[in-house]
């Protein structure tokens, strides 16, 4: 999720009791997207895709479906009341087997609820303390997703994930200078080696590329970066959000919003040398409506 994305202002715990309830009862089946299949099966054949959700302004949440080509299809409403969450996140799993969850920061307390489940349950409070969430899959090459969060110091942290949506206790896996990026994306393998990968842009518009090792321990997730390139600055591209793979090759993807609000989409070649292919649009003007995608 970008950055500017965690600048809405935040709800006051004690308003608990309005929080949202079932985000995901408009959204399409899980099986309208990809049947699912076993953990060793999905690792096999590459990165799952996800639906591209956004939210705008006045807090409504909008579901786009992959139509298997790298695009996208038309938006879904899958209604309102996150308007002040102050952090939104997508997992790939779901405690009732059925596709995609939400995480999403209300004040300092982090909820989850499952994609067609019935409850949104607290999963910590306390989560005030970062300025950015993002999941980009599981580092440690589990069948859960993970959750990634950065501290006031610029720390980067590894939340593991668990099947019911809960978290196991915080890992180290970037020491102070973190703060240096303005967002954090990725969901997948970039490189072709099997394991979970992270992209950061840096504040002056240079992208990178931080291999996964598969190793979720202290400061050991990630092999040397590598540079993607330096023209990714917000003057070329306002966020930057991966679903995985969107055209079903078997290699995770990048999504870019330019400031025209036009929809772009960066093809993965698998390589780390040169990650994506030259860019193709997949949706016009319009974009920038939203002030969150992820």
């Amino acid at each position: 999720m970008c950055a500017a994305g965690l600048a809405v202002a935040a709800l006051a715990v004690g308003t608990a009791a309005a929080l949202p309830h079932a985000p995901w009862a408009a959204a399409p089946a899980s099986a309208d997207r990809a049947a699912p299949r076993a953990a060793a099966a999905v690792a096999a054949a590459g990165p799952r895709t996800l639906p591209l959700l956004g939210r705008k302004a006045n807090g409504r949440l909008y579901d786009y479906e992959p139509n298997g080509t790298g695009g996208v299809k038309a938006a879904v409403d899958l209604g309102g009341g996150f308007a002040d969450a102050t952090a939104l996140v997508q997992a790939g799993h779901s405690e009732n087997g059925a596709g995609t969850d939400l995480y999403f920061r209300m004040g300092k307390t982090l909820y989850y609820t499952a994609e067609r489940g019935n409850d949104t349950k607290v999963v910590g409070s306390g989560w005030d303390i970062y300025n950015l969430l993002m999941s980009p899959g599981s580092l440690g090459g589990t069948t859960h997703d993970d959750i990634v969060a950065r501290d006031a110091a610029g720390a980067l942290w590894l939340y593991p994930g668990k099947a019911d949506g809960t978290l196991a206790a915080r890992i180290r896996i970037g020491t102070a200078g973190w703060n240096g990026m303005d967002l954090l994306a990725g969901r997948g393998d970039y490189t072709g080696d099997g394991r979970t990968d992270l992209i950061a842009r840096s504040t002056t518009g240079t992208l990178y590329l931080y291999p996964g090792t598969g190793n979720a321990t202290a400061d050991a997730a990630f092999a040397p970066r590598v540079t993607v390139g330096t023209a990714w600055g917000t003057t070329a591209y306002k966020t930057l959000v991966s679903v995985g793979d969107g055209n079903g090759d078997g290699k995770a993807d990048l999504i870019g919003v330019d400031p025209a609000g036009a929809l772009w989409l960066f093809k993965g070649t698998g390589k780390a040398s040169a990650p994506f292919e030259a860019r193709t649009q997949i949706g016009s003007s319009g974009w920038t409506a939203f002030n969150t995608l992820f």
